[in-house]
């Protein structure tokens, strides 16, 4: 399966990229200060609002900041809340989707009224209050509050799914041979919805790394904290847009972009193993085609 998986050109850009912004993340502020002397916090006073140079590869803010350290200090704290969000968020929807549809009765009505709670909740204003109302919303607050928040519409679909796996036959054969349910969830339900948790968990990143770069463009983020929203809600509190400073909020939004395009083509890849409908056919190259000819004329 992971030779098939990793065969698609689409997983292998998409894994690529997100390698590339891992790394970053995780040693880029280092390499950045270590080799290239670059602080994200530092003031020039002599390059203030510059574009692109020498001195300053992706210019300087409006503070005499260097675009490029806080591009790569950025990237550590928007790839830690879109992670944890997705963590928080996906296990939340498991713990709630998959007992909920594998054991139904009195446990699914529980569990579902509770998950169709969440999914009429208005999300965005509760996590803007609950964001304002809460002391010291750092980037670990931020990513718990999204992913407590976003976990409804992915239990749902794991509720269906689970639901559709315990009536099967031979989940119903291993019950009348005494298995325990508790065994059965994790040892047949939960590796028939791998794929499909797969595709929640990349959602979720994306998405929460999106949601914390609207909260950081809304102000309800820490401004002491450095991550790609926190630098376009300080582009825009500068008028960069109407300035002309494209250069400001251009490279954090270029990176969002990517880690959403790049969570997109590994859900392409993992819809295409889940799925076997969705795999598109391989041409044929001209020495295969020749093998099977003579493959069949030896028939």
């Amino acid at each position: 399966m992971s030779t098939a998986f990793l065969s698609s050109w689409k997983v292998r850009v998409g894994l690529g990229i997100m390698a590339f912004f891992c790394l970053l993340a995780a040693l880029g502020p280092w390499a950045a200060h270590t080799l290239l002397g670059l602080d994200p916090r530092a003031n020039d006073i002599s390059f203030i609002a510059q574009p692109p140079s020498s001195q300053h590869l992706l210019g300087t803010n409006q503070f005499g900041q260097d675009v490029l350290a806080q591009v790569i200090a950025g990237a550590r704290g928007s790839m830690y809340v879109g992670l944890l969000g997705a963590v928080v968020g996906t296990a939340m929807a498991i713990l709630v989707g998959v007992p909920s549809g594998y054991y139904g009765g009195k446990v699914d009505a529980a569990l579902n009224f509770l998950t169709n709670l969440f999914l009429v909740l208005p999300v965005l204003p509760l996590i803007l209050i609950v964001a304002g109302y809460l002391e010291g919303t750092g980037l670990t607050t931020i990513a718990l509050i999204i992913g407590f928040f976003g976990w409804s519409g992915g239990a749902r679909t794991l509720r269906a799914q689970a639901l559709s796996i315990a009536n099967r036959d031979f989940v119903r054969a291993m019950r009348m041979l005494g298995e325990r349910g508790r065994r059965l969830v994790f040892a047949e339900v939960l590796p028939h919805l791998t794929g499909l948790i797969a595709s929640m968990f990349l959602h979720a990143m994306i998405g929460a790394v999106m949601a914390e770069a609207g909260l950081a463009f809304l102000g309800i983020s820490d401004s002491s904290a450095i991550s790609w929203g926190t630098m376009i809600q300080s582009a825009q509190q500068q008028s960069a847009v109407l300035r002309g400073l494209w250069w400001w909020f251009v490279p954090p939004g270029l990176c969002i972009a990517l880690i959403g395009t790049a969570c997109a083509l590994v859900n392409f890849g993992v819809d295409e193993i889940a799925n076997p409908k969705l795999r598109v056919a391989r041409p044929v190259s001209v020495r295969g085609a020749k093998r099977l000819a003579r493959a069949g004329g030896g028939a």
